[in-house]
């Protein structure tokens, strides 16, 4: 648990408190609210979400009730990811939703702007924040780290261009995980050594970093643990310049770590101003009270490392909790008294409901002309009719601050410019050196006290320098260095600029559904699959007539259905190759398609058997019949499964990235494992299809009006060209065209044998009906 999060809870009920007490506000109304836990996971989120909105009606049968919870509005949430999903759900019921986290907007975000309420400043001004402090202190040279999602990359394709207009140059940019993904051990090591490059680049003094509480704690995880020289001792500190939606916090599980590198910290904050009575809030509240939420006995344990008798934590913390702990006495790193920005947001989201809730309270009064005594049903309040009132809200909280929303439903505010001094048992003191105002005159927006921030102890109080090249000395000059003195090869993964003085990052690429060839080939994949699925519906209804009864029905519905399976398989070539597709893929398509091969085989052999069946004393007689036919159907798959089996024990099939193929693309692919097996999974098709054309070929002349062997014929000689001509053509081409050529032959030779074989048997049963009967068959042959 985050304890420090615990506070905005504690804000949300203190403004509920407030405003109950409050006669001047919704009188004879009682606000109530519940809390819900996002889990960090977006699955566990929608399950919340959907028992909100659908389980806060009570029923009772041959009653009619009134509304037992009344959702009019939502407040949350603090991440970006569950923000905007929230957002998706809560703008079709046009339900009001009030976000006090400091992120930017996603784009396509106008659909939710009629639900959708910042009570934070817009993020585009801590860009220009950020931009300001670092011309402030001449910080040219200058260290990024992101959060590695949506949130990140917009923050870091707005700033990039910002910090290239002013001439300031990142000297490396690093992701650090977020919120939701928990990395394992290795990637743990993996993330640390990624990460030694940037501390140990020295000149890189101010280091910006973006993102949420979570992203601090995992960068100072993986500096404690990799890093554990990084101290106060340390001859070379860091600037750390931190974005608004980081709190700096630390759990229980690392609370005696050494985090004195953030020392000296400057990050941005949202405007805070405390109202009066909130500390003394916090210290009347006890753990031991009926009246405390489930979240509370919780936050307690954690916070004060201690446990309550029959709690789960007693067999770990041997320390007991009386309820006389004094939560003033908890490093800020742990719990903080005073109300944090986010905190402020939150109770000023209340007191935004509050107030428009009154409005329309206001407007229902004067309109009805009811008279005082007359309650105001806050039941019969829809969510919908809340937005015009929030929209023209405009109220003085507490505090004495003016409260209202621009025309983009965010709260006008500013950001205040903090800088930390943090003391040994990892508490700190925040105070105050600037702000970011753009409601201020030309010239006012930014402002910062230089002589009262505290720098990293290893500066010694002088402002620290984060430029590329050092100063000259007195009575020299710099000149620019026309070429270098040797080249170097640009990192796996990496290619050269067109000039030749970067390496830039290669793009991954792979054959993905949403692209035009993936569509194209998908679509075709579906159609032929309709059809396929068409013609064995077709067969099944007419299975009593001559012409599918001919020729063995059964291998003919064996037949279809692998077809209909091939026809699908080629979708697990298309998108992002993982482990499991990429075992599938080669496996499920050469299995498949030998028995649509096998099938064939089993045909052209029953024909031929049949016919010589009938000759005096032909001792192929034993032979007629099913049992030929089903024989092969069965052997033939059998022998090509077990080729599979073998494949995947000795070297199975595995995602892989393909660096060297392409100058500019890192070729996501499935390495095969083993060439030979692949090939010979695809020579032991083309072996079965060499023997069905052969044996097809030779009865093409046996009279029967509904002998298949010419049709067989056509079909697998068309099935063996594209065979012969998929070899040279895959070996011939890279990346995601390889794929491309494998699905089309797939598709080909499967519509080949689809069309060849029973494209004129529906012909005859849908459109000539008459020479599906016995007495046409018998006067066709005579």
């Amino acid at each position: 648990m985050v304890t420090k999060f615990y506070q905005h809870i504690l804000a949300l009920a203190f403004a509920i408190s407030e405003i109950n007490e409050n006669p001047k506000i919704l009188p004879n109304v009682t606000l109530g609210f519940h809390i819900y836990d996002s889990y960090y996971q977006e699955k566990m989120f929608y399950r919340t979400m959907l028992d909100l909105l659908f389980k806060s009606h009570r029923f009772v049968p041959n009653y009619r009730c009134g509304t037992q919870k009344n959702l009019v509005a939502i407040i949350g949430a603090l991440g970006s990811d569950i923000s905007f999903h929230m957002a998706d759900i809560l703008v079709l019921y046009k339900i009001p939703q009030l976000v006090y986290g400091s992120f930017a907007l996603k784009e396509g975000h106008t659909k939710h702007a009629s639900s959708f309420y910042r009570m934070v400043p817009s993020e585009s001004q801590q860009y220009m924040g950020i931009i300001h402090l670092l011309q402030h202190f001449g910080w040219t040279w200058i260290g990024l780290f992101a959060v590695d999602d949506d949130s990140g990359d917009h923050f870091l394709q707005a700033l990039e261009p910002l910090l290239s207009q002013n001439r300031i140059c990142p000297a490396f940019i690093q992701r650090i995980p977020n919120q939701g993904n928990f990395l394992s051990f290795d990637e743990l090591i993996d993330m640390g050594w990624s990460i030694n490059t940037p501390f140990m680049e020295s000149k890189a003094r101010a280091l910006v970093t973006y993102g949420e509480t979570m992203t601090i704690m995992w960068l100072t995880t993986i500096v404690a643990l990799f890093f554990r020289e990084y101290n106060e001792d340390t001859s070379v500190g860091k600037v750390w310049i931190m974005t608004a939606q980081i709190d700096f916090s630390v759990t229980s599980m690392i609370r005696t770590w050494n985090f004195q590198l953030f020392h000296g910290a400057i990050s941005f904050a949202i405007h805070s101003n405390e109202p009066n009575g909130f500390q003394t809030y916090i210290q009347n509240k006890k753990p031991n009270s009926a009246d405390e939420d489930g979240f509370f006995k919780v936050f307690w344990e954690q916070a004060f490392e201690c446990s309550f008798s029959n709690s789960m934590l007693s067999e770990i913390l041997n320390a007991t909790c009386t309820g006389d702990e004094k939560p003033e006495s908890l490093p800020r790193s742990v719990f903080e008294m005073g109300m944090t920005g986010h905190s402020y947001s939150v109770y000023n989201a209340v007191y935004a409901i509050a107030h428009a809730l009154h409005a329309m309270y206001s407007s229902w009064v004067k309109y009805r002309a009811v008279k005082v005594f007359e309650r105001f049903d806050l039941h019969s309040v829809q969510p919908w009719q809340l937005h015009s009132f929030l929209q023209r809200i405009s109220f003085n909280n507490s505090a004495g601050e003016k409260m209202f929303f621009d025309d983009h439903g965010e709260l006008m505010a500013r950001f205040d410019i903090m800088n930390m001094d943090l003391f040994p048992n990892n508490s700190f003191i925040k105070m105050k050196v600037g702000m970011m105002d753009p409601g201020a005159g030309e010239g006012k927006q930014f402002t910062i006290n230089d002589n009262i921030i505290v720098w990293h102890r290893s500066f010694k109080q002088v402002t620290p320098i984060s430029v590329c090249g050092d100063s000259c000395p007195p009575g020299y000059q710099k000149k620019k260095k026309e070429d270098m003195d040797e080249c170097f090869k640009c990192p796996d993964g990496q290619y050269p600029k067109q000039s030749r003085d970067r390496c830039i990052s290669k793009l991954m690429t792979f054959l993905s559904f949403e692209e035009s060839l993936g569509i194209s080939l998908s679509s075709v994949s579906v159609l032929l699959s309709l059809i396929t699925t068409f013609m064995l519906r077709l067969f099944i209804k007419h299975r009593d007539t001559p012409i599918v009864k001919a020729n063995n029905r059964d291998i003919s519905y064996i037949l279809l259905v692998s077809l209909l399976l091939c026809f699908l398989c080629s979708l697990l070539f298309l998108g992002r190759p993982t482990k499991v597709t990429c075992i599938l893929r080669q496996t499920t398509f050469g299995i498949v398609f030998s028995v649509a091969v096998s099938c064939v085989l089993a045909k052209t052999i029953t024909v031929v058997v049949a016919f010589m069946a009938t000759k005096p004393g032909s001792s192929m007689r034993k032979w007629v019949g099913k049992r030929l036919a089903n024989s092969i159907v069965l052997s033939s798959p059998l022998i090509q499964a077990g080729i599979c089996v073998v494949w995947l024990a000795i070297s199975p099939p595995f995602p892989d990235l393909d660096m060297y193929s392409q100058a500019v693309e890192i070729i996501v692919e499935c390495n095969e494992g083993s060439v030979l097996m692949f090939y010979l999974v695809l020579g032991y098709m083309g072996l079965l299809a060499i023997i069905s054309f052969n044996v097809a070929f030779l009865a093409r002349k046996l009279p029967d009006t509904f002998n298949e062997a010419k049709f067989i014929t056509f079909s697998m000689l068309m099935f063996s060209s594209v065979w012969m001509s998929f070899v040279p053509t895959y070996l011939s081409t890279k990346g995601k065209y390889m794929v491309a050529v494998e699905i089309f032959s797939i598709l080909a030779s499967g519509a080949g044998l689809l069309g060849c074989i029973f494209v004129p048997k529906c012909y005859i049963i849908l459109v000539k009906p008459k020479l599906n009967i016995k007495e046409q068959l018998a006067r066709r042959y005579n």
